[in-house]
């Protein structure tokens, strides 16, 4: 499982959004991280239903839900580094 693609910016509480590669090839698009009053986590893809009310699109265990977390939470962080007279394009 590995990040495909992150977006950093601000948007309210949200701070990136990001999509998730499989180990099986399948991207997952829609996550997002978000600032909590505890600190970072990651919010999975959902969809407003017709109450206005937020819902899950995607689901894992506790276990898997943790795993994403901690990947998204460094990956975040690890881009963050990035020094100011690297050696990018743009």
């Amino acid at each position: 499982m590995g990040i495909d693609r992150m977006k950093r910016g601000q948007w309210g509480k949200i701070v990136a959004f990001f999509d998730l590669k499989t180990e099986e090839g399948y991207i997952i698009k829609g996550f997002k991280i978000v600032e909590g009053n505890d600190g970072l986590f990651v919010g999975f893809p959902s969809q407003k239903n017709k109450d206005d009310e937020y819902n899950d699109t995607v689901f894992a265990d506790k276990e898997l839900r943790q795993q994403t977390n901690d990947l998204a939470i460094k990956y975040y962080h690890q881009e963050m580094e990035v020094p100011e007279n690297s050696d990018v394009p743009f």
